[in-house]
């Protein structure tokens, strides 16, 4: 059995200024996701499976089925505020669905294979997906076993500004044993890459970090025995902060309370692929012109599909 791809595309764009998952930047109008969808194919992943609010449903079917009609097996999945685990409702005045680990138990009751899961909006490169799809269709892998694809943190530089990201750290056996929010990373004139970390008095000091250094990009690889772990660790994040309005359960969160409470491990992946997405409206530009290059490198066929 191939692996799914699930796609989390139920983000409201609300910095962006609209549906980025559906922005067509490529010169053909692709969207970001249709090029991860054609790298996970060619890759050897089978169903995809999109994540979407209801309310976004007939944008996706007008796109989708024009764009792919029946290339290959997709289906869609709603995640709502009211999609939590009983006893639970969502408060009044809630508005946000409650984050990637909320979307990812939403996909449980169709997908029964290994399986990885992304973000929309982001360009992950061919040889994530083949690594991510190593990883899933092996026979050795204990229960519980994960998987993150880790990137070089100089590949995930904005050339636009400071970012965050997760720097993660891994044992002699390739297992993840945590990752570290670091704030404010950027490429200064020596070439150097430092972060922002605080110091005494409310100064803040910079810490060089080192351009091999892997970070998280949201890119995950998961056995169906994830769920039901899944729908115990939301239900336990609701009992504790469904009255908080701004609250979300992240699939970091998930892992690292897999790992530490001895139910499975987290295999780090490595890829020399660069990543890029789109989080403001200014970033935009350079996404077409990073996507228009690789179609005219003959990297990406015209049109995609």
């Amino acid at each position: 059995m191939r692996p799914t791809l699930v796609i989390m595309a139920a983000g409201m764009g609300s910095r962006y200024g609209g549906l980025k998952q559906l922005d067509g930047l490529g010169p053909n109008g692709e969207t970001i996701m249709d090029y991860s969808i054609y790298d996970a194919l060619g890759a050897g992943f089978g169903k995809i499976v999109f994540v979407i609010r209801e309310s976004f449903r007939e944008a996706f079917d007008r796109v989708c089925v024009a764009r792919y009609g029946r290339s290959f097996s997709f289906e869609f999945v709603t995640q709502e505020l009211e999609d939590i685990p009983a006893p639970y409702s969502p408060p009044a005045g809630r508005e946000k669905p409650w984050g990637t680990g909320h979307a990812l138990l939403t996909t449980a009751k169709c997908v029964d294979s290994p399986f990885g899961i992304i973000n929309a909006d982001d360009f992950y490169g061919r040889d994530a997906f083949c690594v991510l799809r190593d990883f899933l269709v092996r026979k050795d892998l204990d229960e519980g076993s994960c998987a993150m694809v880790g990137y070089r943190l100089e590949n995930t530089l904005s050339p636009s500004g400071p970012v965050s990201r997760g720097i993660c750290h891994s044992n002699a056996r390739g297992l993840l044993t945590d990752v570290v929010e670091r704030f404010k990373i950027q490429r200064y004139d020596n070439e150097k890459i430092y972060c922002t970390i605080p110091g005494n008095n409310e100064e803040t000091n910079q810490l060089e970090l080192s351009p091999g250094d892997l970070c998280s990009m949201n890119c995950w690889g998961f056995l169906p025995d994830v769920y039901p772990k899944a729908q115990r660790l939301v239900t336990e994040f609701l009992a504790q902060h469904i009255q908080e309005p701004a609250s979300e359960y992240h699939l970091p969160t998930l892992v690292n309370q897999i790992i530490r409470s001895g139910e499975g491990n987290c295999h780090v992946l490595q890829t020399n692929a660069r990543w890029f997405g789109v989080t403001y409206r200014e970033d935009r530009d350079g996404v077409v012109a990073r996507l228009r290059s690789l179609h005219r490198e003959g990297i990406y066929p015209n049109p995609l599909f």
